[in-house]
Order: C-alpha cells, then structure tokens, then sequence
C-alpha cells in the first residue's frame, strides 16, 4: 500500500472491534495510519459505533469523516464529485426527512459534476453474509436521479461487484450505478450466501480496491494483498 500513490478513503469498521481509541491506536495507526495525511475521505461504520457517538473515530479522523455526530460530507477531486455518507440509519437517519438525505440532494443539486462517486458503509445490494440493506435506498434513489456513477461500500468481510442498477435492484446499464462492496481489509472473511441478481463477481481474500477516476470515466483494480489483480475494469461517466 506505501508504493500506491493518490487518496486513501476507508468504508467504515476501520478499527475493529469497538472503534476505540486504542483500536486505532494500536491496530489503524502502525498500519493505513501511515498513510493518514492521504486520508481524504472516510465512512463511518457499524462497529465505530460501539464507542458512543463513534467519538474515538471522529477524533482520529477529523475532517476527512465529516462533522461529528454527522458522518457527511463532500469534495472534488480532479473531474469528480466525491460523497461520503453514514449508514448507520438507525442512528443518524437515511429516509424522507432526514437531515442527511436533504444535505445530500441540496449537495447533489450545488456540484454538477460529470461523474459521481458515493462511498457509506452499508452495501444496498450484498450477496454476503448480512444481504440486501433497505434502509440506504434513498441514498441511491437521490444519487441516481442525480446521475451518479458509483458507490463504494463494506460492512461484509468480502468483495462484490455488481452490474449498474436501479435501486429497486433492476439493471441499467444506461443510468444505473454499480456498487463495489469492498470489506477485505483485514477482519475474519466470510463466505457468500444468497447470490443476488446482477452480482457480477465475488471474492473472499483480504485486498484493497483501487480506483483510477478519469475525467470522463473510471477504472477499478482490486488487488490482493500480494499485489496480483484479481478484478479490473473501466466504464465511462454518464
């Protein structure tokens, strides 16, 4: 990971098991918190909530995992619109009404970028051990009305690909968007369970994915941690 040059985001559960102080300290810190001065952009996951208020991960990460208590925020990097988001619906709320759905359409509607990357930990579409996570609809729905691109998620212990879809789950190549989930960085793995429609590719092995985002398209790698690639593409913006 030190020879990889660009932006480093996390999706959440980066300090596991409680997202302590100390979790980051003994366990993040010697390892991606080399490269924390790169860490532009994290989510914020469950296990972060373990601490109340997930205090020890908003202090380690500061500005990069948006305002405290809130986990949202946004930035341009090169072309691209970049969005990070916090699935924990539960806690800080995801549907109509939430503060954090209206942020997210008002920001949507304020950068007209041509492409769009959503990155939250809670995958809409998982063939893993937790399944399909509902309560993230609407921030598909918002990003895909927006014309957005891709979204990037964890939470399983596992990596996923999927075709672009809908968030009903339909496929659309045209205007839908593809999910990567990506939960291999360094907890136990899981097996698949029920593979769901347009899964397009599926891995147990610890890795990282990489992402080259061009002005008008994007290309994924996700490399296993002997540096082979196991899955890569590229697909254009809409």
């Amino acid at each position: 990971m030190d020879r990889l040059g660009g932006i480093v985001f996390t999706v959440g559960d980066a300090a596991y098991e409680e997202g302590t102080a100390s979790n980051f300290r003994d366990c993040y810190e010697p390892t991606w918190g080399r490269l924390k001065d790169r860490t532009l952009l994290s989510a914020v996951g469950n296990h972060e909530y373990k601490t109340p208020n997930a205090a020890a991960y908003f202090a380690y990460f500061g500005s990069s995992a948006g305002r405290p208590g809130h986990g949202w925020r946004s930035l341009d990097v090169g072309a691209w619109h970049i969005v990070i988001l916090n699935s924990n619906c539960d806690i800080v709320g995801c549907g109509s009404g939430s503060a954090q759905l209206r942020w997210l359409k008002a920001d949507l509607a304020a950068h007209q970028a041509r492409c769009t990357l959503a990155i939250w930990h809670h995958p809409l579409f998982s063939s893993g051990a937790h399944g399909n996570d509902p309560a993230v609809r609407p921030f598909w729905r918002a990003l895909r009305a927006a014309g957005a691109d891709l979204v990037v998620n964890g939470h399983e212990h596992d990596y996923e690909r999927f075709a672009p879809q809908t968030a009903g789950g339909a496929l659309d190549r045209s205007s839908g968007i593809r999910e990567l989930v990506v939960g291999t960085g360094g907890a136990r793995l899981r097996r698949f369970k029920t593979i769901k429609p347009h899964s397009r590719f599926r891995l147990s092995t610890f890795g990282i994915i990489q992402l080259t985002l061009h002005r008008a398209s994007y290309t994924w790698r996700f490399l296993r941690t002997d540096g082979t690639v196991a899955d890569a593409g590229t697909t254009g913006c809409h």
